[in-house]
């Protein structure tokens, strides 16, 4: 996250799904007789703006919602929807006296966990939590730096989160990136970094896992983005974004037990093709040889179907952008290889692949000082992957933005960057069909897609939400104040949080 990130995951087990940046994987819980494709806008609120509204966690016992706040003041916003179509603030947790932005939030078991980073960036961060009916504070653990998730094990006997180490902007204190395990019984933490994976970095970068920036220094340059946990509270999935990559945690041994690179995804490809131009006044998805999108994936979400575990990940994508180092730059400003572009001239215009944000890391294969081939961040899709193999079984190519444009909220102003941006994602189940929701944040809504077949996902239908939708909850019939299932969304660049209810067949 580098400035107010996404998040989305799912709650404590019998609890609820969560597609926000900061929450748990739980085995789905079937919502009967309603309709998937019918949820109305019922209820929303205006946290104080720019800021005032990324994540949510709800609590099922208490009927609040914990919104992170970090507008005028860093805090966490209770919300009281008891009534979801008439909901109120009636608390606020200051979180000054605990460090900086409050990244992340988390309910179990009457816990709430905050992820939240230090005043000084780069230094350790903290893990607080609190009573989720008298806010009275219960422990305050020390993580690693910028936790930027907190999640609950589906059991509730842990909670984890990832330690994004961004550089400071001058990119001289670069702290490592980790993991932090910490068990509920005693508040003990485990604080795990990526060092015993050096070795295997030609490997690594073969199939596409990225080390880059000033150093090149391994353990430095991993930034765990989000975290999901397996049904069985045994193994948590961490998405590595910068690096383009997954690792897999056993939580009881608190071991890294692998790292599985993405690749790159194909913008040659008919079913791929994508509007690279925001200066051609219009939308047109096109293919380009050689030019290849990074996943990066943000959220992730874990569902066991069949014995078989998948991970479904919103592909958003995230450049290092600081005073010390930038890697992007626009293709009309890099010299292409005559032989792999041999119509450069043309490329470089504004209405062809000019306008492209690429990455300065990849590409020059031959290391003469041209590219060979382009690279953008993000991937514009979710995908499906075998999370045993590490195999993609699936991904939405380039549906996300097709439907975003015949709905005419396809944001043409960032075609040149991330186009819809996927960056949360959340599963759930409605109506006997399992279903996955992915939060588009420069679309401002959010897709639902029926997973019955995991790995063939279909479209059922996408709907408007806030100003830059951060953090999106599911909350099923069974758990919801109305017995009726509901999508909680919070806005960053509008400080809303609206509430969405299904309607019954």
């Amino acid at each position: 996250m580098k400035k107010y990130s996404l998040v989305y995951l799912l709650v404590a087990s019998f609890v609820l799904f969560s597609c926000t940046k900061k929450d748990v994987a739980q085995p789905l819980e079937e919502t009967q007789n309603e309709d998937l494709s019918g949820y109305l806008e019922i209820a929303s609120i205006n946290l104080g703006g720019v800021g005032a509204a990324e994540i949510t966690a709800f609590d099922p016992a208490t009927n609040r919602l914990f919104a992170v706040n970090n507008s005028a003041e860093n805090k966490i916003d209770v919300i009281d929807i008891s009534n979801p179509s008439s909901i109120s603030v009636i608390k606020s947790i200051s979180m000054l006296p605990y460090g900086g932005y409050v990244n992340s939030v988390a309910v179990s078991n009457g816990k709430l966990a905050a992820a939240i980073e230090s005043t000084d960036k780069q230094a350790a961060g903290k893990v607080v939590v609190f009573n989720t009916t008298t806010y009275a504070l219960i422990r305050s653990i020390n993580v690693g730096s910028l936790p930027d998730m907190v999640t609950f094990s589906p059991d509730g006997n842990y909670i984890l989160t990832a330690n994004e180490g961004e550089p400071s902007d001058d990119y001289l204190n670069d702290p490592e990136g980790t993991v932090s395990i910490i068990k509920v019984s005693d508040y003990s933490v485990t604080t795990l970094n990526f060092a015993s994976f050096e070795s295997q970095l030609a490997s690594l970068t073969s199939k596409g896992f990225r080390i880059f920036g000033p150093g090149k220094n391994f353990v430095k340059d991993i930034e765990p983005e989000y975290i999901t946990i397996s049904d069985d509270s045994k193994t948590a999935y961490v998405t590595l974004q910068e690096n383009n990559a997954i690792a897999e945690v056993d939580i009881a041994s608190a071991s890294i037990k692998k790292i599985s690179p993405l690749g790159f995804k194909d913008y040659s490809l008919a079913a791929n093709a994508i509007d690279v131009s925001d200066k051609d006044n219009k939308i047109e998805f096109n293919t380009f040889s050689k030019v290849y999108g990074i996943y990066m994936p943000d959220a992730i979400a874990y569902f066991n179907h069949n014995g078989t575990p998948y991970l479904f990940t919103a592909n958003e994508g995230d450049s290092r952008e600081y005073k010390g180092f930038a890697e992007m730059k626009r293709v009309s400003a890099v010299s292409l290889d005559a032989t792999n572009f041999p119509t450069a001239t043309t490329l470089k215009t504004d209405a062809m692949l000019g306008r492209l944000n690429v990455t300065t890391t990849l590409g020059d294969t031959d290391n003469d000082g041209d590219f060979d081939a382009l690279y953008s961040l993000g991937a514009r899709s979710f995908s499906v992957w075998n999370a045993s193999t590490g195999s993609q079984v699936f991904d939405s190519k380039n549906e996300l933005d097709i439907k975003a444009k015949d709905l005419a909220i396809y944001d043409d102003a960032r075609s040149d960057d991330k186009s819809v941006e996927p960056e949360s994602i959340c599963l759930g189940k409605v109506g006997g069909k399992n279903i996955v929701i992915v939060g588009l944040e420069r679309a401002d809504a959010f897709a639902i897609y029926d997973i019955t077949n995991p790995t063939a996902p279909v479209f059922i239908k996408m709907f408007k939400t806030g100003d830059a939708p951060e953090g999106i909850i599911f909350i099923p019939a069974s758990k919801s104040p109305i017995k009726q299932s509901l999508i909680v969304t919070s806005s960053e660049n509008d400080g809303l949080v609206k509430i969405y209810k299904t309607t019954k067949l």
